[in-house]
């Protein structure tokens, strides 16, 4: 008898150690980088896309950390190491699916060209580029077509550690046109002061360039994956483009500095 309640204390006292246990691991503690608006320690909620994960992950009744470095630091700590679920925002690209678990979408990056006014800048396809001396961030995807042209040295270009230098060499007019995510020229145009008031003459052209979507990119193990249906299932009663919406209503009455990310290749 004494044998069997000795049994049961020790089931007892393991039970609530592995609850425990399972109930530490089942955080998102997110490694990512400083890429405004979409995350960034200097925006409302750190950023659009941490503000989504954020909703998403407390309909799961999940607790939310994010850890920020350098991008090729994230992704080696969000994919290899224990104390991380993932790394974010990560574009969906189809090898990427051998080395983690994607989450649903957080959202869209829409990558164009933004000019001047007066410059009537157009374009329809990649050949019509050839006119123009085109500014590029470092080392940042900008769609496989476009990016091996770049690499060919078919198209003219100046290439730039940031969004906002970029911003600058086309008002200075260095650069004809330049390559930019259209919500974080968005947020640049709305929050940093340094561009003056010149910066009312950019303008965004219709016609995108390539369009990624975002998202967790879970680590590839029974953990992660059971972290990434529990964070669907949240993210399913997020509405993305209202979310968005009102995220930048609020921007006008805030102010952030453009941020400077570090090198990436999402």
């Amino acid at each position: 008898m004494r044998l069997f309640r000795y049994l049961l204390i020790a089931v007892s006292i393991f039970g609530t150690h592995a609850t425990a246990m399972s109930e530490e691991h089942d955080r998102l503690h997110l490694a990512s980088l400083e890429w405004a608006p979409y995350v960034s320690q200097l925006m409302p909620d750190e950023g659009l896309v941490s503000a989504i994960v954020k909703a998403a992950a407390k309909e799961s009744q999940l607790p939310v950390t994010i850890s920020y470095f350098p991008w090729s630091r994230a992704v080696q700590a969000g994919l290899d190491e224990e104390d991380f679920a993932g790394y974010f925002p990560a574009f969906y690209l189809k090898e990427r699916e051998k080395t983690c678990y994607f989450s649903n979408s957080l959202g869209n990056s829409t990558v164009g060209f933004a000019s001047l006014k007066d410059a009537h800048f157009d374009w329809q396809n990649l050949l019509d580029l050839h006119a123009y001396k085109i500014g590029l961030v470092h080392d940042y995807a900008n769609g496989e077509a476009f990016d091996a042209l770049v690499k060919k040295h078919v198209l003219r270009t100046d290439s730039a550690p940031s969004d906002i230098s970029n911003l600058r060499k086309l008002l200075a007019g260095r650069v004809d046109v330049i390559v930019i995510d259209k919500n974080v020229l968005r947020q640049l145009l709305i929050t940093d002061s340094s561009l003056g008031k010149e910066k009312q003459n950019i303008i965004f052209h219709p016609k995108e360039l390539t369009n990624f979507t975002m998202h967790i990119c879970f680590q590839r193990n029974p953990r992660g994956l059971r972290l990434q249906k529990a964070f669907n299932a949240g993210l399913n009663s997020v509405k993305i483009k209202q979310f968005e919406n009102q995220y930048f209503a609020q921007l006008p009455a805030v102010n952030v500095p453009g941020s400077v990310p570090g090198n990436v290749a999402h």
